[in-house]
């Protein structure tokens, strides 16, 4: 057994030296700091204590750092999760009560169990079914609730929990005339502090100075005692240790909202870990590997008082922008938060609930893909109404609702793809042995008594009504003129039974017809199964071409035996 296979962190541990340790540590003691403001904030946002947003920071990243495959991600609270939570728990227990906690750390050991096993069965590939469009549409709308959800903090105003982004604003509005000034200042000038330190560039991460200019501001001025709710009393001390309580009722009723986070979370972790990998290349990142990983952090950090967690963007950004080499920049961002936990916390007594509105809104709007819709506007329209059906059914309907909307195009799209794939009719270029789509290319020579037909697809049950509806439209358009179909088979990977059958129907369809048939560039697997179904032994190996221009001089009489021979051989050696 490679233990290596399971325990990166045999990986590079062993090769650990004083160069590593001064890049993690750096990049550790950052991203802890950026970690306490964004997990105390994140927390708030899933609907729990800010408290839990730091229990959710330690386990889980020490457990990533020995089953993770990147040496970069940082792992902990995110965004995208804690508005999934929110959203799923939110169903069943009133947001912040002792049940929803219980529950959300539920979800945590739920999620670990599912990414676990998709990871000892191999089953990364499934994300694959979401498509980029529609993860950028679902994102960016996910993006807009989750800000707008926070304009209750940003104003101090009461705002009924929603998913429906015309509701909030709507709701917004209506009690505008309850707006907390004090409560809106600290917000809207902490969001400008942010962007601002982002904007210059400086060392110090702008969330922590948002917290410290939020604490100050209120302790000083007393404006907690005007309106200005804050964080109060966080307990300390490290999360104890505890089992879930395991319930079959609540696990069934969690069961739909467990699967979404485990897909969106890995997609969202395994996406930032392949760009940042890209720029190293010393190690590889293997998906199935991440989900056991993943699995294993939500699994352990459950029996710490954690809700899910996966692999943040900003983070890990600014994880591998300041020196990180190994996941030990993890465990010095867990050990940090440890040490707050254990030490700092009533530091945080004076915390404006505005503040951690402003973090949450600075980081999601980012999320919104301005870029991806305009490329996809001016690249592939089909792609762009993908996007934008999920986009507006995810802002209209809700994220779950968002989410089935997107797998279900996603779907459509594939079958849809598959079931009519591009198909070409060809002709010769003037003066060269080679031939090209009539629709693309304008004076080639197009003979009436020869059709040249290219099927740029694996030919399979789904699609071979296609298949022979062109086939025959096709023959048919030419007249009887035509004496050669030639199947051009270079672009086919595969065939099914279905599609054998169907080939055999073409091949009767143009004998009745008087039209001889040919192969060209058949593929080796799929000569194989043609012999196993007798399909060769039936129209002879004559009718195998290595090339289209084989088939036409032959069909031309223009060369003897031995130059059909040849080509046939060469087909074979393929």
């Amino acid at each position: 057994m490679n233990f290596k296979q399971y325990f990166p962190i045999l990986e590079w541990l062993p090769r650990y030296n004083s160069d590593f340790f001064k890049g993690d540590l750096v990049a550790g003691l950052t991203v802890g700091v950026m970690l306490i403001p964004q997990g105390m904030a994140y927390a708030m946002l899933a609907g729990m204590p800010p408290i839990y947003g730091l229990y959710a920071s330690i386990i889980p990243l020490i457990l990533y750092a020995i089953f993770g495959t990147s040496r970069q991600l940082a792992v902990g609270p995110v965004a995208m999760v804690a508005l999934l939570i929110a959203a799923g728990v939110g169903t069943i227990a009133e947001t912040g009560s002792i049940e929803f906690v219980g529950l959300a750390i539920l979800l945590a050991l739920m999620v670990g169990i599912i990414q676990l096993l998709m990871g000892f069965f191999k089953l990364g590939f499934l994300v694959n079914f979401l498509s980029h469009p529609v993860i950028a549409g679902f994102t960016s709308a996910a993006a807009l609730i989750i800000g707008f959800s926070q304009l209750k903090h940003l104003l101090g105003i009461n705002i009924p929990r929603s998913n429906h982004i015309h509701e909030i604003i709507g709701n917004a509005f209506s009690n505008l005339d309850a707006v907390n000034i004090q409560t809106f200042t600290i917000g809207i000038v902490a969001i400008g502090l942010i962007l601002l330190v982002k904007k210059i560039k400086l060392p110090i991460p702008g969330p922590l100075l948002a917290v410290v200019f939020g604490i100050l501001t209120v302790w000083i001025l007393g404006w907690h005692e005007e309106g200005v709710k804050i964080v109060g009393e966080v307990p300390k001390g490290l999360p104890a240790f505890g089992i879930p309580n395991l319930n079959f009722e609540d696990v069934k009723a969690l069961l739909p909202i467990a699967f979404t986070i485990s897909f969106i979370s890995f997609m969202e972790s395994i996406a930032v870990a392949k760009a940042i990998q890209s720029k190293h290349k010393n190690y590889q990142i293997v998906p199935n590997q991440e989900l056991i990983a993943l699995g294993m952090a939500n699994i352990g950090g459950a029996f710490f008082q954690s809700f899910p967690t996966t692999g943040g963007f900003s983070r890990t950004a600014v994880n591998d922008q300041t020196g990180a080499k190994t996941g030990m920049a993890s465990i010095f961002s867990a050990a940090l938060i440890a040490l707050t936990l254990l030490f700092l916390t009533p530091l945080f007594y004076y915390l404006p609930n505005a503040i951690l509105a402003s973090v949450i809104m600075v980081a999601v709007f980012g999320l919104i893909d301005f870029k991806e819709a305009k490329h996809l506007w001016h690249t592939d329209r089909g792609d762009f109404l993908m996007m934008l059906a999920t986009f507006l059914g995810t802002l209209t309907l809700g994220i779950e609702e968002g989410i089935l909307i997107g797998v279900v195009l996603s779907l459509a799209l594939i079958i849809f793809r598959t079931t009519q794939p591009h198909t070409a009719v060809l002709g010769k270029i003037p003066g060269k042995p080679h031939y090209k789509n009539t629709d693309r290319f304008d004076h080639l020579e197009v003979r009436e008594d020869i059709l040249i037909f290219r099927f740029d697809a694996r030919l399979y049950f789904a699609n071979v009504s296609f298949f022979k509806e062109k086939i025959e439209t096709e023959i048919l358009n030419k007249g009887k003129a035509l004496k050669l179909f030639i199947l051009d088979a270079d672009s086919m990977n595969g065939v099914d039974s279905s599609g054998v059958h169907a080939m055999e129907e073409m091949i009767e369809f143009c004998h009745d017809r008087n039209v001889q048939f040919k192969f060209v560039g058949v593929k080796g697997p799929i000569r194989d199964i043609l012999h196993r179904a007798d399909v060769v032994d039936k129209i002879g190996e004559d009718k195998f071409f290595f090339r289209i221009q084989h088939a036409v001089d032959f069909f031309d009489k223009k060369t003897d035996h031995r130059y059909h021979e040849y080509a046939l051989q060469t087909n074979e050696d393929e």
